[in-house]
């Protein structure tokens, strides 16, 4: 069996050797490896993809490595590496996204197992209908925000799902379910903010004769727009392109960054440091 290791500790000598030792001594066999010093915080990252003799199970490891863990002060998971992780899908009008990741998954291009889709309007329950997907409608208004935000919590436990995937879901999540979910939702957003932000943002850029377009994927957090950045993507422009071409491009790259930082999430090759993240590519 092939599983991962991840893990973060204050820096200090002999933590590669400790942990290669211990792996050693299971019988392991690394694949691959990774690492980060952080001098600006004293903090070490590491991710190991290693492989068992014989099928053990990732809690035992852990059970048996708690002894090094707590040696170290580290915070470690061991993860199974080939399992398609439980994702759960929101969008609400603007479909690129949401096609692109379900033709990536159909594709096998995706380490994702994705069990619904969730959205605020009915634009895509024939997209969903055709992957052979559940499609659930949740309409929003200010009346009920909550608890379509409770709905949304149901089904994503009910699926045992461990991602949320706003995929242009143009709500934005309360605190309270943004702390229930931390570290579990991913969000793509044109890369403009703070600049241009609220309606039309490409015709704003269009207007203010810009140069570079891109998109930005991040965790969700309770700071709108402020979470954790996981990927980012460019691309340049110039003044010949109108807005629905910078448009256009704005959700090729919004479709590319998204499915770069889901893919990453899923091989468990994000590891948060902070407000920033560490990304084992």
């Amino acid at each position: 069996m092939k599983l991962i290791l991840t893990l973060s500790c204050p820096d200090r000598p002999g933590i590669v050797h400790t942990v290669s030792g211990f792996l050693l001594s299971e019988g392991a066999n690394i694949l691959e490896a990774a690492q980060l010093n952080d001098a600006s915080t004293g903090l070490f990252f590491m991710r190991v993809k290693f492989e068992c003799p014989s099928d053990v199970l990732p809690l035992e490891v852990e059970e048996r490595f708690a002894s090094v863990a707590n040696d170290f002060a580290m915070q470690a998971k061991f993860t199974v590496a080939d399992r398609r992780m439980p994702t759960v899908i929101m969008v609400s009008q603007i479909g690129h996204c949401l096609n692109d990741l379900l033709f990536r998954h159909r594709s096998g291009l995706l380490p994702i197992d994705i069990r619904a889709i969730v959205s605020n309007h009915r634009e895509f329950y024939q997209l969903a209908a055709s992957y052979g997907l559940p499609f659930h409608h949740l309409p929003v208004n200010a009346g009920n925000k909550l608890e379509t935000e409770q709905k949304i919590l149901d089904i994503f436990r009910a699926e045992e799902a461990e991602l949320l995937v706003l995929a242009r879901y143009m709500q934005v999540l309360s605190d309270g379910m943004c702390q229930q979910l931390s570290g579990q939702v991913i969000n793509i957003h044109h890369s403009f903010l703070p600049s241009f932000k609220g309606a039309r943002p490409y015709q704003q850029a269009f207007d203010r004769g810009v140069k570079l377009i891109g998109a930005t994927a991040h965790y969700v957090t309770a700071d709108l727009d402020e979470g954790p950045i996981i990927e980012q993507g460019i691309e340049r422009v110039d003044h010949t392109m109108d807005p629905a071409s910078l448009t256009a491009i704005g959700r090729d790259t919004e479709s590319v960054v998204l499915a770069r930082a889901v893919k990453w999430h899923a091989e468990h090759r994000i590891l948060l440091n902070g407000h920033k993240t560490v990304v084992f590519q």
